[in-house]
């Protein structure tokens, strides 16, 4: 698979028949709960499940998607989504990037960007990322191609 970045976290999906609109194609709201699925696997496979979210009373909410549709989804369709940890302060912010392709002809259908904001789980409001979210997500962070994104 030819990916934007090296070392890709990805997730198989098949475009099943409650994705399609009435143009006959994947809905653009599905691609959205596409990037979410693959964002939570990630944070899963990563350690922070949301066991540990809860026990830590902090959570990362989204606060802006940027997504480029490149071309449609058809019912049936095997898609792979994948994410890379672009960008982090450590501190409040993290970006993850995405890209879907479809791998019987190798066409990227979506690029997206995705920004989210630690916040504590019991007030909904922004805290500071606890030290085991600097460490786990940090493991997957791609600092050198923060820049070039």
């Amino acid at each position: 698979m030819s990916w934007d970045l090296a070392n890709p976290f990805v997730i198989d999906i098949v475009v099943g028949a409650d994705d399609i609109d009435g143009l006959g194609h994947a809905n653009n709201a599905v691609y959205v709960s596409w990037l979410e699925r693959c964002a939570w696997r990630h944070s899963q496979f990563l350690g922070l499940d949301l066991s540990e979210y809860r026990r830590l009373d902090r959570a990362m909410a989204v606060v802006r998607h940027e997504i480029d549709y490149l071309a449609s989804a058809y019912e049936e369709q095997s898609l792979q989504m994948a994410t890379w940890i672009v960008e982090s302060d450590q501190r409040l912010k993290m970006d993850r990037c995405f890209q879907l392709v479809r791998p019987e002809d190798g066409v990227t259908l979506l690029r997206a960007r995705t920004t989210f904001v630690c916040i504590e789980l019991s007030s909904g409001r922004p805290k500071r990322m606890p030290p085991e979210f600097v460490e786990g997500y940090g493991r997957a962070l791609q600092p050198s191609l923060a820049a070039e994104l």
